[in-house]
């Protein structure tokens, strides 16, 4: 197995959406994001194709109502399929067009690895015919909860209640399970603490949860401390944590593109 191959295994693979219609961006996207895919939206195919070259094993959904004439989504997706440093992508088409003729160029003769799946006025049957798509191309691997890494950014805090005053720290990296963080002096918490009132701040998000001290290692100077969220977190902080990492890591490939 290559190097490659076992890290898509360990932490999943990155699902990028091609010129999606704001449709299957809005709705569709967002709503897989929930199921912790990591989706990226791409409008920029001669960028993708650089970075696939840096991400293999990745899936692509290619919007061909989109973004370019058919003839050229036809030789931009053989042209991913047949290079060497690029051909694990695996590709599924997505449209609003139903044409048997599209469909039977697209699985028989193309021979795309992820399907053609049509988009009709009930959506939901589109998500769930993606979510069988992934499952079968194995998109999550063993992680089963996507992460953002946010130690650099100062948009991302924490403020813990402790002694009738709250102490207030960086976020280092969170999932819907949990997070790491730092605090500006040592608040010497200890392990499996039950802290109720723990306020969030992502961005714009301001989320209230409670979570265990899970524990605690040294970085340097600093002590990063780790809590884990308790089953009481609600569904719609979950969906805001979620929201914000697809966001994080959309932001963070966008820089990739450009370069």
């Amino acid at each position: 197995m290559s190097n490659e191959q076992s890290n898509s295994d360990l932490l999943g693979k990155k699902i990028f959406f091609l010129h999606p219609s704001t449709l299957i961006q809005n709705e569709i996207a967002a709503e897989l994001v929930q199921y912790e895919y990591e989706v990226y939206i791409i409008k920029n195919h001669t960028a993708l194709r650089k970075v696939l070259q840096r991400y293999p094993n990745s899936i692509v959904f290619a919007g061909i109502d989109e973004g370019m004439p058919e003839k050229e989504w036809e030789a931009w997706i053989l042209g991913v399929m047949n290079d060497p440093q690029t051909n694990s992508t695996a590709i599924g088409i997505i449209s609003a067009n139903d044409s048997d003729v599209l469909q039977r160029k697209y699985i028989n003769t193309v021979r795309v690895k992820c399907g053609y799946t049509v988009l009709k006025s009930d959506l939901s049957i589109a998500v769930r015919q993606l979510q069988e798509i992934l499952t079968a191309a194995d998109a999550k691997g063993r992680r089963k909860y996507i992460r953002a890494i946010t130690e650099n950014e100062s948009a991302t805090t924490i403020n813990l209640p402790i002694n009738g005053t709250f102490v207030n720290g960086t976020i280092n990296d969170i999932s819907v399970v949990g997070l790491s963080c730092v605090f500006s002096h040592d608040p010497e918490l200890v392990k499996n603490t039950l802290y109720k009132d723990i306020q969030i701040r992502l961005q714009s998000s301001l989320i209230k949860a409670e979570g265990i001290v899970f524990g605690s290692r040294a970085d340097g100077s600093a002590k990063i401390y780790v809590f884990l969220f308790t089953q009481r977190i609600d569904p719609e902080a979950k969906m805001k944590i979620r929201k914000f990492i697809q966001h994080n890591l959309q932001t963070k490939m966008d820089t990739e593109l450009k370069h």
